[in-house]
């Protein structure tokens, strides 16, 4: 080789080296600045934006698996459009919709890029690692008014971080929880006082949160993660690691839980929080009620509301995403919507617990993915960044795990072929 060519193909590769260099930091800082989402649009949006155009214009591909994802959510919103026809009042509603399209690809986005490189995986969870910290100590600190202007950070003397709103930031911490607890069951006893350190930030953040959607998102996701870290591995010694550590970091949490009792400020808002009914829920016209009325009403409006419509006539939002799909989605979006997440539960339930690369994040996503599920019943997690963020994951995880069976069906082919 002449050392023209030499340098010709140095310079390649250095160039290549360069943009892939370059795609990594756009993509951590887009899931870095999701942690950060005081108004709508948030910099997140224009950042993703920018970067969902960029990666696709350079070649990014949608396989078959990732395109039934973006079916699937597109359907979605185009009964959110319809929605919005039989509004009177449209006021806001253009933009709605505007941010649930953007956050269908940015879902999109995220599974196409683990497919075409399971290694992000690392990248994505370490930022969100940071992000989630950085935020959690905003709210941590804004809660004790620690700073001027601290009380930016707390709504109604609730954590909220550099959110607008604390039920929000509480359930986005929590997948970072169970990422740094994977790897303090998986890891090395070194790197053990930096994760406790940084669990502990995080659910002392939850904590602050008081949200009861987040306490019992944290609760279910911590207890399934180990359930299904104790289904998959088969030795009888590193199922006893597993349950050593998760008994001594329970009796930790709830140590700290009864040290952090003993400040009345604290005491008080936590009595208040931790009745399962809250006044607001079961009065009349409360939370529950406008659920039943609002089926009701859904049930005779094919087209639905349109978005907010719902909160504007009784005051609150809907508090509930299978009603939220109903006012703001109509019947299409709605059975979409059922669709996509009982499908997305059940391919990972199928997926669970095969020996793949990528299946540490399988497993915490999808247990994510089924506990906003189960919150869903009490909460709207409709426009939780985070939320799609974690679906566009375990959909990258689907769209490796049909090309490895794909694969693998090839080499079976293959050697029958040779053998016969």
């Amino acid at each position: 080789m002449s050392t023209a060519n030499f340098e010709t193909r140095a310079q390649r590769l250095s160039a290549a080296q360069i943009a892939r260099l370059l795609g990594a930091c756009l993509l951590a800082f887009g899931v870095f600045l999701s942690g950060f989402v005081i108004s709508e649009p948030a910099p997140y949006e224009l950042v993703m934006v920018m970067q969902i155009a960029i990666w696709f214009l350079l070649g990014l591909r949608i396989s078959r698996t990732v395109s039934l994802l973006l079916a699937l959510l597109m359907v979605f919103n185009i009964g959110g459009m319809f929605s919005i026809t039989v509004m009177k009042d449209m006021s806001g509603a253009p933009m709605y919709i505007a941010v649930s399209i953007f956050l269908a690809l940015s879902s999109v986005f995220y599974a196409a890029i683990i497919e075409d490189d399971p290694g992000k995986f690392e990248l994505i969870f370490r930022v969100w690692v940071v992000a989630a910290i950085i935020t959690a100590l905003l709210g941590i600190l804004g809660y004790f008014n620690a700073f001027p202007g601290a009380h930016m950070f707390t709504r109604y003397d609730r954590a909220m971080g550099a959110f607008q709103d604390p039920n929000v930031f509480g359930p986005y911490l929590i997948a970072p929880i169970l990422y740094m607890l994977y790897r303090l069951l998986t890891g090395r006893i070194m790197e053990a006082p930096f994760l406790i350190a940084g669990i502990l930030v995080l659910v002392i953040g939850v904590f602050l949160s008081f949200s009861r959607a987040a306490w019992g998102l944290l609760l279910f996701s911590g207890i399934a993660l180990v359930v299904a870290m104790l289904l998959k591995e088969r030795t009888t010694a590193f199922r006893l690691k597993i349950l050593m550590i998760s008994a001594i970091a329970a009796l930790a949490l709830i140590l700290a839980l009864v040290i952090a009792l003993q400040i009345p400020q604290i005491s008080d808002l936590f009595t208040n929080r931790a009745k399962l009914v809250q006044s607001y829920d079961g009065a009349r016209f409360g939370r529950f009620e406008r659920h039943r009325i609002g089926f009701l009403m859904a049930m005779e409006r094919p087209f639905g509301l349109g978005p907010m419509a719902f909160g504007k006539i009784y005051g609150e939002d809907e508090h509930n995403i299978w009603l939220k799909s109903l006012t703001t989605y109509g019947w299409l979006g709605a059975v979409t919507y059922q669709i996509m997440i009982w499908s997305t539960i059940w391919m990972g339930f199928r997926y669970l617990l095969r020996e793949r690369p990528w299946q540490p994040y399988l497993m915490i996503c999808w247990v994510m993915i089924l506990g906003h599920s189960l919150i869903g019943n009490v909460i709207d997690t409709d426009h939780w960044r985070h939320f799609y963020l974690l679906l566009g994951l375990l959909w990258g995880c689907y769209a490796l795990e049909h090309r490895h069976m794909r694969r693998q069906r090839a080499i079976t082919a293959t050697a029958d072929a040779a053998s016969a």
